[in-house]
């Protein structure tokens, strides 16, 4: 009987987990989205769409989806999902791992400033104006608002609806990965002063990181948020290592 596996996803990584345990007849697995992206790229499993309903409701659909194995693949800044998966996971018995991708470490003639929060993010951008390039996502664009005197650039995989309230702002609608070389002649382009983004780790989208200390730009970072302390790896195949040794849980 095939084992059923549930992948909390979004990231590269889960869709690459995902691909990799697709084709096996032991396991039958589910990857689960939040929803927030309009159009998500096509996955290689079954997909489910939508929260759970905190904590105690992905309990409750682990149960009755009689999921044996859960693995959070998601967002390194999806802390709340990420604790509801522990909570969840020590409720049911089930075995969780997460894959987190490490984040990145500043190289010499990189000039960060590292900051907890959107908001303090704005407030360090300084009261002079500026050309900023916001790429942190939408909910956490909001904050900006607060700094109506800079001009930005915000790149997004969606729109921000209804558009950020500030004089002066561009979108660009795009999916990752970008490319360094794409990446400098963008800011250049939009002379661009100071780089606002989270700290997501991984390939896909370091062609900013690489362009801003190409360029000698700043870099404003959002640190990342303390996650529960749970098994955890930092690739694929240590995940894959992990689950073909996981125990099974036959009757949850």
């Amino acid at each position: 009987m095939a084992r059923r596996i549930l992948i909390l996803g979004g990231t590269t990584e889960a869709r690459a987990l995902a691909a990799r345990l697709a084709g096996r007849c032991d396991l039958d697995v589910t990857l689960s989205l939040a929803g927030r992206t309009a159009f998500p790229v096509a996955q290689p499993v079954p997909v489910r769409t939508g929260g759970f309903g905190g904590a105690a409701g992905l309990a409750e659909h682990l149960r009755a989806a009689r999921v044996e194995v859960l693995l959070d693949a998601t967002h390194p800044y999806a802390a709340a999902i990420s604790a509801n998966a522990a909570e969840a996971a020590r409720a049911t018995g089930i075995p969780l791992l997460a894959l987190r991708r490490p984040p990145w470490l500043p190289q010499p003639g990189d000039c960060w400033t590292q900051v907890d929060s959107a908001a303090a993010a704005a407030a360090a951008i300084g009261p002079v104006p500026r050309r900023v390039f916001l790429a942190l996502g939408r909910q956490e664009a909001r904050a900006f608002e607060a700094a109506p005197h800079h001009t930005y650039l915000i790149r997004s995989v969606d729109p921000i609806l209804p558009p950020l309230a500030v004089p002066q702002a561009d979108t660009i609608l795009a999916r990752g990965p970008f490319e360094e070389a794409a990446e400098c002649a963008m800011l250049q382009e939009h002379r661009i002063e100071v780089l606002v983004a989270k700290n997501s780790g991984g390939t896909a989208t370091y062609g900013k990181v690489a362009a801003a200390r190409s360029l000698g730009l700043p870099m404003i970072l959002l640190r990342r948020p303390v996650l529960p302390e749970v098994p955890a790896v930092e690739t694929v195949e240590a995940a894959l290592g992990w689950l073909d040794h996981a125990p099974t849980l036959r009757g949850v």
